[in-house]
């Protein structure tokens, strides 16, 4: 089993800051991508930002500027530092990564959730 654990989200003012943190734990042998996507309420899920384990990274256009993904390999944690939130950047934050487990079987990998709310 491998699990993944996001923390970081809560109530900011539109124009600050937060720094959401995911970690991977379980039977992992590998992981290669990690990213971040977010759910609005009455919205579909979207991307906003993956890395993969060689640091390559892309975002969605409507974050790149101010949005910053980063992660440890050697701790199998990823990061997403929010900065000039805006009241649109309102939403549950989802962390996912493709893990190869000890097994060799490919997973797909979701976290529970962070909830990020910008009050304006």
């Amino acid at each position: 089993q491998v699990q993944l654990v996001e923390s970081g989200g809560s109530l900011v003012q539109a124009g600050g800051s937060l720094r959401l943190s995911c970690a991977a734990s379980g039977s992992i042998s590998s992981i290669n991508r990690m990213g971040w996507y977010r759910q609005a309420p009455g919205k579909q899920r979207e991307l906003v930002a993956r890395i993969t384990s060689g640091g390559t990274t892309n975002y969605a256009d409507s974050n790149k500027g101010r949005f910053t993904i980063s992660r440890d390999n050697a701790k199998n944690t990823v990061y997403l530092q929010l900065n000039s939130l805006k009241p649109e950047d309102t939403a549950v934050y989802y962390c996912n990564a493709g893990v190869t487990m000890t097994s060799g079987r490919y997973l797909e990998v979701w976290g529970q959730g962070t909830l990020v709310t910008v009050s304006s």
